[in-house]
């Protein structure tokens, strides 16, 4: 049993080994700091930037507008998507609009919500166009997809619209929402850190890289960014732990 556990251990270790040989090798043909640091580096600089004052502080303002945008994306997306998967005429008046927020280019995006918003904002608002459209579709889809004789046998013993909202519609909606949230939440980091490159606000975690990026410390770019995937990958497990059980209870 104990062997087989250290046996599993180290496949899952193997490819972040592998990982790191590539990158100290790619980093020692290189042989040059600022284009490519060696592993080494980089940990040294990670382990520099937690000690400075005002890391907790980048870390703390970039998650709490990452999840600011994908709150406010979960929220109007609920509501929108059951609107335009429940009524023909909603689709029809808001489906261009969802389509516009899916097609336009990130980049157009930020540099629109630059003009619109103060800097703080920008990340906030540019994740919620962003998540939003996902969320939304999904709920239209898990709409799409609920058994139409339930729905209409329930209209046909007049229950509430209440009623078959809450103990129809929602109940099958649940695996097409938690999953539109899984999508929107691994896309959101990235959105956030984006806007926060360009629209530099004072703190975030997106804003530190374009400074490291400026001074060519490409060390601490490397350490910031390892920061970034930390997060993300912290919040996409906490996101498919929440998944399994939610469903592992219907």
């Amino acid at each position: 049993m104990q062997d087989s556990t250290i046996k599993n251990l180290l496949i899952k270790l193997a490819p972040f080994v592998f990982f790191i040989f590539v990158w100290k090798l790619a980093a020692v043909l290189v042989s040059s700091e600022i284009i490519l640091p060696t592993p080494e580096k980089t940990l040294a600089s990670l382990c520099a930037l937690l000690q400075t004052r005002g890391f907790w502080s980048n870390i703390t303002v970039t998650i709490t507008r990452g999840l600011a945008g994908f709150l406010l994306s979960l929220a109007v997306g609920l509501v929108v998507g059951l609107v335009i998967g429940l009524n023909k005429t909603a689709n029809i008046l808001l489906q261009p609009l969802i389509i516009l927020c899916r097609s336009t280019p990130l980049m157009s995006i930020i540099l629109i919500t630059l003009i619109w918003l103060k800097t703080e904002h920008v990340p906030i608002f540019v994740s919620f166009l962003i998540s939003f459209p996902i969320i939304c579709g999904n709920v239209t889809e898990g709409i799409k997809n609920v058994d139409s004789k339930l729905v209409e046998m329930a209209f046909t013993y007049k229950v509430k619209k209440i009623r078959v909202l809450n103990e129809v519609y929602l109940p099958s909606l649940v695996p097409y929402l938690l999953a539109g949230i899984s999508n929107a939440m691994g896309i959101g980091w990235k959105v956030v850190i984006a806007a926060e490159v360009l629209s530099h606000p004072r703190f975030g975690i997106g804003t530190r890289l374009q400074y490291e990026k400026i001074n060519l410390e490409t060390a601490s770019v490397f350490a910031w960014t390892i920061v970034a995937l930390i997060i993300s990958f912290a919040f996409e497990n906490f996101i498919r732990v929440v998944e399994k059980k939610v469903l592992s209870w219907r």
